[in-house]
């Protein structure tokens, strides 16, 4: 049985981790290893326990963070010792990559650990979801994310509007956003400062897009530059670099944050994951999370408001699920968002972003966000 253990951790600034300080976080834990081993004890390596269990919001802060209680994986436990070693194999392997300035993704790493063990048929890792799940471990140990392990997942996202970035890995390419074409910029995995800076920006806000459709719709329009908003289509729940560059825009630049998601129990959480952060990475909210983000779109009063109710669908069995569950979430306790849920569900419909184009295709960029934006009819 694996042992839970509870630990007084502090919130450490790891933002201002470098390479360097990072690799030192992952040399610290293996030399503790190393002294076990001579002291002839089982050889422990302690990480947070994962799971809603030790997920909590923390209402202050507007954000998700994980708990306090740790788990042990002990090498001379049979049922630890496989996971163990593959804990060695990924910490070794990322202090290398820190120490030679190289980046990998989380499936090159993978399989670059992947071979079979002495004469056996066993293998290190039979997929991939074994060293993610180990990945997972040693950012929680190390106190820091994956990219600052220079480990990245595939990018998606998309940027547009009037910033200026700085490329530091690649020559100190200097671009804008405004002179990429109708496309913008492909939001890369890694969006840490160290690697992207962000130089100027004239934006008065960021307007984080759920779908696709829609954010091209928006740049087609000439939303951005009309409005001075920097565009950032998420298609779909937002990938972390996607995440890790709106935070930053919200931190680093003070800038607002709206998020326009479809009108429906998916695109609410889309909108708490950005604002609030994601269970699954609660231990991350920090470097992630938006808590003064607001919704601007699509609303079952917006149904009403714009005339919109031959272009609902019906609510499908997991979307009332979904709504349901998350009436219960600490971080949907406010009115404004228990009417909202409450109401889906008894009418029963969702709305689509595109849903608008039944008024006009300009409808959208004319008249339906600059009425939510300047108006200020926000959900919390």
């Amino acid at each position: 049985m694996v042992k839970k253990k509870t630990k007084k951790k502090t919130q450490k600034k790891t933002n201002k981790d470098n390479a360097e300080k990072v690799a030192s976080k992952i040399e610290k834990i293996s030399k503790e290893i190393v002294s076990q081993i001579k002291k002839e004890e089982s050889p422990t390596f302690l990480t947070s326990q994962r799971g809603r269990s030790n997920v909590e919001f923390d209402e202050k802060k507007g954000v998700l963070q994980l708990g306090e209680k740790m788990t042990s994986r002990n090498f001379l436990n049979l049922g630890h010792a496989k996971k163990f070693m593959q804990t060695t194999l990924v910490a070794s392997k990322t202090f290398d990559y820190l120490k030679k300035n190289k980046t990998a993704s989380i499936r090159e790493i993978y399989y670059e650990l992947k071979h079979s063990l002495g004469s056996g048929k066993e293998n290190t890792f039979e997929d991939q979801t074994e060293s993610d799940s180990v990945i997972v471990d040693l950012e929680h140990s190390a106190e820091t994310i994956r990219e600052k392990l220079n480990l990245h997942a595939n990018p998606k996202g998309a940027l547009y509007g009037d910033i200026t970035l700085k490329d530091k890995m690649h020559n100190n390419d200097t671009f804008n956003m405004l002179q990429l074409g109708r496309g913008g910029w492909s939001i890369m995995s890694r969006m840490e400062p160290e690697e992207i800076e962000i130089v100027k920006t004239n934006a008065k806000y960021v307007l984080v897009i759920e779908t696709s459709a829609m954010y091209e719709r928006l740049v087609e329009e000439d939303f951005a530059k009309k409005n001075k908003a920097i565009l950032v289509g998420v298609g779909g729940q937002a990938a972390r670099g996607a995440r890790r560059l709106i935070h930053r825009l919200y931190k680093e630049e003070n800038l607002p944050v709206y998020v326009f998601t479809d009108g429906d129990p998916y695109g609410w959480y889309i909108y708490s994951v950005i604002k609030q952060g994601s269970m699954a990475l609660a231990a991350h909210s920090g470097f992630l999370a938006c808590p003064k983000a607001k919704y601007i779109g699509m609303t079952i009063e917006d149904i009403h408001d714009y005339e919109l109710k031959e272009v609902t669908e019906k609510m499908k069995v997991g979307d009332v699920k979904r709504a349901k569950e998350m009436l219960n979430y600490a971080w949907f306790q406010n009115k404004p968002w228990q009417d909202e849920l409450k109401r889906s569900i008894k009418e029963g419909v969702r709305i689509e972003q595109q849903a608008l184009a039944n008024k006009s295709l300009e409808f959208v960029a004319e008249t339906y966000l600059p009425e939510k934006i300047n108006g200020k009819k926000f959900l919390p």
